[in-house]
């Protein structure tokens, strides 16, 4: 394991040095599951909220607690809104993660404000 170390530090002498500095680190608040509505929401940035359509992770964002999240998952399951293998996921994480997985809680002015 050693040799493998010494041969990353000889080709990646900068990169070696920031990652054992703890340099340049980015924080991430938030867990999407779902690779595509993570892509989706990336690239939304560059529009922000023209023709947004809030999906089920910004109505979780919205929640105080888990019991709400667990509500607006069931509520969404049934109106066939998101499928029941994304609402298990969902609940997954939820259990195992907390509420804040999600990302953090958006306030009532959360769009207007332009965040």
């Amino acid at each position: 394991m050693e040799f493998e170390k010494k041969r990353f530090k000889q080709m990646f002498p900068n990169l070696a040095c920031e990652i054992e500095t703890s340099e340049n680190r980015v924080a991430i608040s938030s867990v999407r599951s779902d690779v595509s509505a993570g892509e989706s929401r990336a690239s939304a940035s560059v529009k922000r909220f023209d023709n947004y359509m809030p999906d089920v992770i910004d109505f979780i964002r919205r929640c105080d607690n888990e019991k709400q999240a667990e509500e607006i998952i069931d509520y969404l399951e049934k109106r066939g809104e998101i499928s029941g293998e994304y609402g298990v996921r969902l609940r997954k994480q939820l259990k195992s993660k907390g509420i804040r997985s999600f990302g953090s809680k958006k306030e009532d002015d959360y769009y207007s404000r332009g965040e």
